[in-house]
C-alpha cells in the first residue's frame, strides 16, 4: 500500500478523486487536508468530510488548512463548481468532526513521525504544502514524492497563461517546486482536458445503480456545464481524478521530465507553469509533466473502482 495524505479543495472532481482513492485498496489515505480554492475552506472542508461520509469512510481525518492564498486574495471558481462547491450532490450536512489541527501543522507531524516516506496528492491550490515547507523544510526528506493537479505546458483556464489551481497562488507553488522534492508529477489541462465527461461516461456511472454512482453522475452532469458552454466541450475535463488514477495506473500516462518554474511577477503571465519541454534554458528536469493520457482506460478504470461502493 502507498501511504498517501491528499491535499484537496472539493469540487466536484476532488470529490470524484477522493471517492477513487477510498475506493483503492492500494493507497492507504493517511489523512485529508483542505485549503481554500475552488470554495472557501470552511466549504471545501465541509465538502470533504460529505464525500467521507458517502464513501462510508466517517473515520478518516480531515483537518482544515489555510483560508487564503499566500500573497494575493482569495479568487474561487463558484461560476464553475456552484456555490456549495460540489452542487449537484445534494448531500446531507457532515456529522463527523474536523481534525483538531491545522492543515499545516497535521502535515509537518504526520510526514515527520512517518516511518516510510510518504506521497502526496494535491488537487489544489498549494498553499498548505507551502506554508510547512516554509515552517519545517526537513520535511521534504520525508516526501517519497508529489503528484498534483495544476498548470498547463500549453494555455491557461483562468487566464490566457494560467490554470487555477496555479494561479490562485502562484507563490505558494513555486516554493513547491523549488523545495527539491525528489519526485514531482504534474498532471496539467493539456492532459486533463483530454479526459472528458462525456453524456455517455456519465450514464455508465449512473448505471452502476448506487448511491455514489448516481452522486457522481448528478455532481458530473452540473460540473460539466460550464466548459460545454465556455469552450464548446463534448463534456467537462475530471482534472483532479487524474492524479489518483496515476497513482493507480501510471501506464496510463505519457511522461516527459522537464523544467518547469512558475511565473509569479508578470502581471500577464501571473501563475504560468513555463513547461521547458525542449530543455531550451539548459536547466535540469524538476518535474515529470504529462502530455498524453489513455482517457477510455481512465473512465473505465474509474467506473470500475466507483462500482466497488454499495
Amino acid at each position: 500500500m502507498v501511504p498517501l495524505i491528499i491535499d484537496c479543495d472539493p469540487g466536484q472532481d476532488d470529490a470524484v478523486a477522493l471517492l477513487l482513492a477510498m475506493a483503492s485498496p492500494e493507497l492507504e489515505v493517511l489523512g485529508i487536508t483542505t485549503v481554500a480554492g475552488n470554495v472557501s475552506v470552511e466549504k471545501t472542508s465541509r465538502n470533504a468530510r460529505q464525500i467521507c461520509e458517502l464513501a462510508g469512510c466517517p473515520q478518516m481525518a480531515v483537518y482544515a488548512g489555510c483560508p487564503r492564498p499566500l500573497l494575493r486574495p482569495l479568487q474561487t471558481a463558484e461560476e464553475v463548481h456552484g456555490k456549495s462547491g460540489i452542487d449537484g450532490a445534494n448531500l446531507p450536512e457532515p456529522q463527523m468532526p474536523l481534525g483538531s489541527l491545522h492543515a499545516v501543522q497535521y502535515l509537518i507531524e504526520t510526514l515527520m513521525a512517518a516511518q516510510e516516506p510518504v506521497t502526496l496528492a494535491l488537487l489544489g491550490p498549494m498553499t498548505n504544502l507551502a506554508v510547512a515547507l516554509v515552517q519545517q523544510p526537513r520535511i521534504v526528506e520525508r516526501i517519497r514524492r508529489l503528484v498534483f493537479m495544476g498548470g498547463s505546458a500549453f494555455e491557461g483556464n483562468t487566464t490566457p497563461a494560467a490554470e487555477f489551481n496555479i494561479f490562485t497562488d502562484p507563490h505558494a507553488a513555486q516554493i513547491v517546486l523549488s523545495a527539491g522534492i525528489p519526485e514531482v508529477v504534474m498532471l496539467g489541462l493539456n492532459v486533463t482536458q483530454q479526459v472528458l465527461s462525456t453524456p455517455e461516461r456519465i450514464e455508465r456511472i449512473r448505471a452502476l445503480g448506487t448511491r455514489v454512482g448516481q452522486t457522481v453522475a448528478d455532481m458530473l452532469a452540473f460540473y460539466g456545464k460550464f466548459d460545454i458552454r465556455r469552450y464548446g466541450l463534448p463534456g467537462g475535463p475530471l482534472h483532479d481524478p487524474c492524479v489518483v488514477a496515476y497513482l493507480l495506473q501510471p501506464q496510463l500516462f505519457e511522461l516527459k521530465p522537464c523544467y518547469v518554474e512558475v511565473e509569479t511577477a508578470s502581471p500577464l503571465n501571473l501563475g504560468r507553469t513555463v513547461v521547458d519541454r525542449w530543455g531550451l534554458s539548459g536547466r535540469p528536469a524538476n518535474v515529470q509533466v504529462a502530455f498524453g493520457v489513455d482517457a477510455e482506460e481512465f473512465y473505465r478504470l474509474l467506473t470500475e473502482r466507483l462500482g466497488r461502493y454499495r
